[in-house]
């Protein structure tokens, strides 16, 4: 049986390498690569999921072993972006965007209301749901997901990391958002009616484990730039890392 108490290697992924930041996508600075990504179909405001909308049977992942499929999950505490910036890159590439905290039960959602820290034992179903959920939607006919969770801990990042063994072609990858714990409180004291409060940042720091070297599917964005410089370096560094993947496809 898996321990998520112990570190799951990493293999499969080459490495890779605000103020401003706010629930809502933000004008975007020009991206050297960002010129390439066909702009996002939208229908009545939703972003476009990649999903076959004329009745067909999807093939799953596994059953199309020479398509990439991208697992993009944007990580931190809050108030660091994670909504921003995952919509944005999931309308700028044409993929489903799954919000990590609409998949708490309620029980998390009210303790986190009461300001009441989430343990370990609150998060093994809500975070096997998100993994179930992404690949779900790669199973539907999407070339890819992004999905936000604050995946604060190793073994938290470690029980998504399950979702690529037994389907090769599936990469997941890591877009962590840093930033100093005061910029964050900023952030969300100033967010109206949500349910993390202010003294669930300094929770969440307390517990943070930041990614380590070794990690080498994690992206570490620093978000206390101005959203349009973190949306642009976030989009390079996204396409970045799916050339590479490619071109190493190509070579076998």
């Amino acid at each position: 049986m898996l321990s998520y108490d112990k570190p799951v290697a990493v293999n499969g992924q080459g490495p890779s390498s605000a103020a401003g930041l706010s629930s809502g996508c933000q004008t975007m600075a020009s991206s050297p690569k960002a010129s390439r990504v066909s702009a996002p179909v939208l229908s009545n405001g939703a972003l476009s999921n990649g999903v076959n909308s004329n009745g067909s049977t999807a093939l799953t992942a596994a059953q199309r072993p020479n398509k990439d499929h991208h697992i993009w999950l944007v990580t931190g505490p809050a108030g660091c972006g994670k909504s921003t910036v995952a919509k944005y890159l999931a309308s700028t590439l044409q993929l489903p965007y799954i919000e990590g905290d609409e998949y708490h039960p309620q029980a998390n959602i009210d303790k986190m209301s009461a300001g009441i820290p989430l343990t370990d034992a609150d998060r093994w179903d809500w975070l096997t749901a998100l993994r179930e959920a992404s690949i779900q939607q790669l199973d539907n006919g999407s070339d890819g997901v992004v999905l936000t969770c604050s995946a604060l801990k190793r073994k938290y990042r470690d029980v998504i990391r399950v979702a690529p063994y037994f389907v090769p072609n599936i990469h997941l990858h890591f877009i962590f958002l840093k930033a100093p714990e005061e910029v964050l409180l900023r952030r969300v004291l100033a967010r109206p009616n949500h349910f993390m409060g202010a003294n669930m940042v300094h929770s969440q720091f307390d517990i943070l484990e930041p990614p380590t070297a070794d990690e080498i599917d994690v992206i570490t964005i620093d978000v206390s730039r101005s959203a349009e410089e973190v949306l642009a370096d976030t989009l390079d560094r996204v396409l970045n890392t799916m050339d590479g993947i490619s071109a190493r496809s190509r070579q076998q």
